[in-house]
């Protein structure tokens, strides 16, 4: 019983940049790590990048530019900002969460959230 609610994909023009949220609510005792996913047409889900409750962050080999992420754990927010954005850039971006839903890890969960379309065109 937990929701993910992304926000901040659109329409965007080469180079600019976009700053993805996702806020989790629910039955959340504590979340070890939350990131992001993207999925393009024709191609797989890969992962973008992720963060860990600890602030310790992963990215994805094909990032070139300058993409941040970061998190405020109260929040149970994650941040993806993402400048100088590329046509390639263009595909739904999906966050995800590892959740436990009380002290006990057998309760742990990964959730998905329902994605947020970023399409970068002239």
């Amino acid at each position: 019983q937990v929701q993910l609610v992304e926000s901040g994909g659109g329409l965007v023009q080469p180079g600019g940049s976009l700053r993805l949220s996702c806020a989790a609510s629910g039955s959340i005792f504590s979340i070890n790590s939350m990131g992001w996913y993207r999925q393009a047409p024709g191609k797989q889900r890969e992962l973008v990048a992720s963060i860990t409750s600890g602030g310790t962050p992963t990215y994805a080999d094909f990032l070139k530019g300058p993409w941040t992420i970061s998190r405020i754990n109260a929040k149970n927010t994650v941040y993806l900002q993402m400048n100088s954005l590329k046509p390639e850039d263009t595909a739904v971006y999906v966050c995800n969460a590892e959740v436990d839903e009380s002290r006990s890890t057998q309760y742990r969960k990964i959730y998905w959230g329902q994605g947020t379309q970023v399409t970068v065109s002239s």
